[in-house]
Order: C-alpha cells, then sequence, then structure tokens
C-alpha cells in the first residue's frame, strides 16, 4: 500500500470511530440529507452535526452538494474504497487457512462453527 492509500485509509478509519459519525452515515446512506434533517434525526445540534460532517468530508467519505439555499449530504461510497481494500487483503489468507484447516480435517470431532472459530483467532 502507498504512502497516500495509506493515508485515506488512516482518514476513513479515525472518522469511522466515531459512532455519531457512523449514525451519521447510515441516515445519509440511501438518499441526500441536509443538515437539520440529520441533526433532528440523530437527536444532535447542528454544530455538532456540521462538525461531524467535516471530518467525514475531509476523509473523503461523504460528499455536499448545493440545492438552492441548503447544502445536502450524501455517502460518497468511492471513499470507503481505500478501507474496503485494506481490509479486503485480509480475507484471502483467512479463508486460505480455513479452507486448510477443513480439509486436514482439524479436530474432526468438533463442530464446523468451532473450526472456523479457531481459524479465526490465528
Amino acid at each position: 500500500m502507498g504512502a497516500e492509500a495509506a493515508q485515506d485509509v488512516d482518514l476513513a478509519l479515525r472518522a469511522l470511530a466515531d459512532g455519531n459519525r457512523r449514525a451519521i452515515l447510515q441516515v445519509i446512506r440511501s438518499s441526500p440529507q441536509a443538515v437539520g434533517s440529520i441533526a433532528e434525526e440523530l437527536g444532535l445540534s447542528q454544530q455538532t452535526t456540521s462538525h461531524h460532517l467535516r471530518v467525514l468530508r475531509r476523509a473523503g467519505l461523504t460528499v455536499e452538494s448545493r440545492q438552492g439555499t441548503r447544502h445536502l449530504f450524501a455517502v460518497r461510497t468511492d471513499g470507503l474504497a481505500a478501507v474496503r481494500s485494506y481490509l479486503d487483503d485480509f480475507w484471502p489468507d483467512r479463508l486460505a487457512d480455513l479452507k486448510a484447516a477443513v480439509e486436514s480435517g482439524v479436530d474432526s470431532g468438533a463442530a464446523p462453527e468451532a473450526a472456523s472459530e479457531e481459524v479465526g483467532r490465528g
């Protein structure tokens, strides 16, 4: 992963670490919303909501558009691409480990869930 991609992942993960920001993304995921509607739905002040939206925008996770005098915010799915790519890199190794465990009959007396839990701990 290059330095720029690593920085994108860091910004996105920091933004996503806050529960209010994740809640905002849930609110705007299906349609663009104005700050006031987001704040009302989540029970936050407009000032707090605006702060979180700035963090999300800097992290590339939201996009802002204007509709008359209203500023509408929507999820920027491309912004999640760096995080997804980072996380996707973990799965091939885990799936290969699970496949090897199943094929070798590791703990063959255990339930299938137990075998996958063992692999997940590794």
